[in-house]
């Protein structure tokens, strides 16, 4: 693949199944066991068997080795295994690694995974409190004595730099959470199902650090997802409509640090995540217009502004109103905000579910989805499609 011109991966492969644990605040149990779970459920709504899978991706930051989930799940020989970096950034690209090896031929099945307690474990909102000698962990040492100790403190640098160059008010930034509680709300699977909010109920929610609310953050989880990927040729024959992977790409921009990249020329927008837009739109020949649904990482809602700038669905500064005017159908799962923080994979089931004609919140004869992953970061981002 090539950030300078079109890549050959789009239709030869697709997502067959999804399968997720319940999202919780204390889940009970292990982080394998959250991962076994969520494979065995993927492959069940896939029609598949363990025996039937031959590859595993996960992120680096997973504490359930491919090969013990492979060993606790029943699955047997694995001829490809693969993590990604740069923890939520990594979602959409585990798709595109999956895909990548089966229209290869490394692998005929490959099934995605991510699990763990992030609210009754590890819990990445406490920001950083241990740090090992390594070259991001230097980076970092030029931000972290200076009290920017936590992503929404990293996050809050560049939101004040978009409201300033674009003369707008924190205010802006709670059309994404109501937005997302809109959807949650009417989403059983949601953590703040039957609990919508309101533009006051944001404006009213307690500084985390300015210009970010409470309510501008996402929630931790404990909970495990896994998507099922194959054949575009063998997903026809399977239990479900296929979810077709119409374009996959991975994005870093210049200057990128991981959430720290404050010495760019520019801080109102997300160059890596531009990088992902153009990709996908140069390999799948598609426009904004064309999008039914967007799937945008919603961490923390300015960064959802910036990517729907980034993506050419309206002009910088302008997202705002372009969220608040219902413009595109958005997180209809809720979001991380409203359903779970998964780092982004229960977004790519939702997707999938779009496709499928199977969401709580259907956006009717929804035909091509945008899914991204997590920004700051180097990300990545998914078009999937019907099969048609």
């Amino acid at each position: 693949m090539s950030v300078r011109r079109a890549d050959s991966l789009g239709g030869r492969a697709a997502v067959v199944g999804i399968g997720a644990t319940e999202f919780s605040k204390d889940s009970g149990r292990s982080e394998l066991k959250l991962a076994v779970e969520a494979v065995r459920a993927a492959l069940d709504d896939a029609g598949l068997t363990p025996a039937d899978v031959d590859g595993l991706v996960t992120f680096t930051m997973d504490t359930s080795p491919e090969i013990t989930v492979a060993q606790a799940a029943g699955i047997g020989e694995l001829s490809f295994f693969s993590r990604i970096h740069y923890g939520g950034g990594a979602a959409c690209a585990t798709v595109q690694q999956a895909a990548m090896a089966v229209a290869s031929g490394v692998a005929d099945v490959v099934v995605c995974y991510r699990a763990f307690n992030e609210r009754s474990g590890r819990r990445f909102g406490s920001g950083v409190q241990q740090r090992e000698p390594t070259a991001e962990g230097a980076a970092l040492g030029w931000n972290l004595p200076f009290g920017l100790l936590t992503p929404a403190s990293w996050v809050a640098m560049a939101a004040q730099r978009y409201l300033h160059a674009h003369g707008l008010t924190p205010d802006v930034f709670g059309h994404v959470a109501v937005t997302d509680r809109r959807h949650a709300a009417r989403n059983p699977a949601a953590y703040f199902y039957g609990k919508p909010i309101t533009l006051a109920d944001h404006a009213a929610s307690r500084w985390i650090v300015e210009p970010l609310r409470l309510l501008d953050c996402c929630q931790e989880t404990d909970g495990g997802q896994a998507i099922v990927v194959t054949s575009a040729e063998r997903a026809r024959d399977l239990r479900r409509p296929p979810a077709v992977i119409t374009a996959a790409a991975q994005g870093a921009g210049r200057a990128q640090e991981q959430m720290t990249s404050f010495y760019r020329d520019d801080l109102t927008g997300l160059p890596e995540m531009g990088v992902v837009a153009r990709q996908l739109w140069r390999s799948s020949g598609l426009t904004p217009s064309d999008i039914d649904v967007g799937i945008l990482y919603d961490h923390f809602t300015p960064f959802v502004l910036m990517q729907l700038e980034e993506f050419g669905f309206c002009a910088p500064g302008e997202a705002a109103g372009f969220v608040a005017a219902d413009a595109l159908p958005l997180n209809t799962h809720g979001g991380q905000l409203g359903e779970a923080y998964l780092h982004g994979m229960n977004g790519i089931a939702e997707a999938v579910r779009q496709i499928r004609g199977s969401s709580v919140n259907q956006v009717p004869g929804a035909a091509r989805t945008l899914v991204t992953a997590g920004t700051g970061v180097p990300t990545s981002g998914l078009i999937l499609g019907t099969d048609d």
